[in-house]
């Protein structure tokens, strides 16, 4: 089994995983409207980062945490919106050629919890691709999220970070 597989066969397994741990009666206080909205206020924001209109990252309040899990080069709790933006997004967009483009496989909605599966691409300043899959748990509230937790191919994403310097001025926003 080739590397993408073994990785596809994780998030699932991660993503089951998460379901299991947040069974009907786990989640506080969110009702099925409320899942709904928040699932698809999230499948808007990819949607827009799609399309190259906005991202995700807009709905991130301003004291929302982003932890990176695992052990890459940028593993470890983002305590502020602008702390995530600066010191990951900002440089991750500018040792990008062309953006990173999602492509959503699911997304779950439980309680106040939306867990996002998907994969992104784009072209790196080397003219090398970058592929990644992700699985991001986004706890919300009131149309934001206030916690994140995302989980990624940690060697791919290290791989760009020690291999493409960021470019100093002009990078893209996310």
């Amino acid at each position: 089994m080739g590397r993408a597989a073994c990785r596809a066969r994780a998030l699932r397994a991660l993503v089951g995983t998460v379901m299991i741990a947040t069974a009907p009666g786990a989640a506080a206080g969110a009702g099925p409207a409320e899942e709904e909205r928040n699932r698809m206020v999230v499948a808007q924001g990819f949607e827009a980062w799609r399309t190259g209109t906005g991202s995700p990252y807009d709905l991130l309040a301003p004291d929302a945490s982003w932890t990176i899990t695992g052990n890459s080069l940028a593993a470890r709790t983002y305590p502020t919106r602008e702390a995530f933006i600066r010191e990951i997004i900002r440089p991750f967009n500018a040792r990008m050629k062309s953006r990173l483009v999602p492509s959503v496989r699911k997304l779950y909605a439980e309680g106040d919890t939306v867990i996002a599966f998907f994969d992104a691409v784009g072209m790196a300043r080397d003219d090398r691709p970058y592929a990644n899959t992700y699985a991001w748990i986004l706890e919300m509230e009131r149309g934001q999220i206030v916690r994140a937790y995302a989980f990624f191919d940690s060697i791919a994403f290290d791989d760009l970070w020690r291999r493409v310097q960021p470019v100093q001025a002009g990078a893209p926003e996310p």
